[in-house]
């Protein structure tokens, strides 16, 4: 919870007018920059817990089948950076390896003459590790080398081989599509972020909420006469355009890629943290409107409004696609 510096000598009547043509322009730009994503070349900022970005970044060059955007969402949909994650199939440490192939697979990466699951250091490299292990056994199947590996990760080498490319199995392609996805969402991209089309239908929802007071833990709903928290409200816009996101503001993070300040777009959600080197530290979201404000429900006693985001907790933000959306990690979801 925080206050923000409010828009100061902004009547709303201005700025509502200042949203409107945004509105209307964020079709335009869409437009113009669909496409223009390039191609990753490292670590967005802030995309990795500051204590494992160094090691996400130096394994995730080991081999040219993985990158350091692919390997930090498998080890987020794996354990969503928990060192201490333990899954009732007994999948351990931040890597969610079972104990079986720790025992084949898992390296010393710190030197220390010790292989921990449940060290990150140790687990982060034995990940890349085996990773490149199977990129090795899948080498010369046809197709996209990441995309085999990924699939042998998840059905076995042998069945990609068998295959000659990701099997016909809907899990192991599921699975596929969701890393990759996921990738994106922490890649530093080359250029302009794709622009989203469905942002001015987001925003217009959240135009709509404006005024309404704050309610922690507010999911707009009639028992709830309407109110939202932050989360919330962000979540029910991109609900009225048929885009569902997690509840939580730190989960909604990676549904998308990361456009630089200066690239904002409307409809952006906006994020702000207590730790700007990990964005687990989340703790605010918003919807950005151009101009360098946001929409957003601040906190109890306040109502929905509109608000600067160049605050010193701003942390980055998210250009939300459907397919990024998708690809998060549920709880519960097994």
């Amino acid at each position: 919870m925080r206050k923000y510096w409010v828009a100061g000598g902004v009547g709303v009547g201005l700025v509502l007018c200042f949203l409107a043509l945004l509105v209307v322009g964020t079709y335009t730009a869409a437009a113009g920059l669909a496409g223009g994503a390039g191609r990753a070349v490292g670590l967005a900022k802030g995309a990795v817990p500051a204590s494992y970005q160094p090691l996400v970044q130096k394994w995730g060059n080991l081999c040219p089948a993985i990158n350091p955007a692919l390997l930090a969402a498998q080890l987020y949909q794996e354990s969503g950076w928990n060192p201490r994650a333990q899954s009732p199939a007994a999948a351990q440490g931040i890597a969610q390896f079972i104990p079986g192939t720790w025992a084949s697979h898992g390296i010393d990466g710190n030197g220390d003459g010790r292989r921990d699951v449940w060290d990150p250091a140790d687990a982060i490299p034995s990940a890349a590790s085996y990773d490149c292990e199977l990129a090795k056994y899948v080498k010369d199947v046809p197709g996209d080398p990441a995309h085999n590996m990924l699939a042998a990760y998840n059905a076995g080498a042998y069945r990609v081989i068998k295959a000659g490319g990701v099997p016909a199995i809907s899990e192991t392609q599921n699975y596929v599509k969701i890393i990759t996805t996921l990738a994106k969402s922490f890649e530093a991209p080359v250029g302009r972020v794709p622009a989203s089309r469905q942002a001015a239908a987001a925003i217009s929802f959240a135009q709509e909420q404006l005024g309404k007071p704050y309610l922690w833990g507010g999911n707009g709903t009639p028992d709830q006469d309407g109110r939202f928290d932050c989360s919330g409200l962000t979540k029910a816009a991109y609900h009225a355009v048929d885009i569902e996101l997690p509840r939580v503001a730190n989960d909604q993070w990676n549904a998308g890629p990361h456009p630089k300040r200066d690239e904002l777009l409307p409809g952006d959600l906006v994020f702000f943290a207590h730790n700007l080197n990990d964005p687990r530290s989340i703790h605010h979201v918003g919807i950005y409107v151009g101009g360098g404000y946001m929409i957003n429900a601040p906190y109890t006693g306040a109502v929905i409004r509109f608000d600067k985001i160049d605050t010193p907790d701003y942390i980055g933000a998210t250009r939300v696609t459907e397919d990024g959306a998708k690809a998060l990690p549920r709880p519960n979801a097994a």
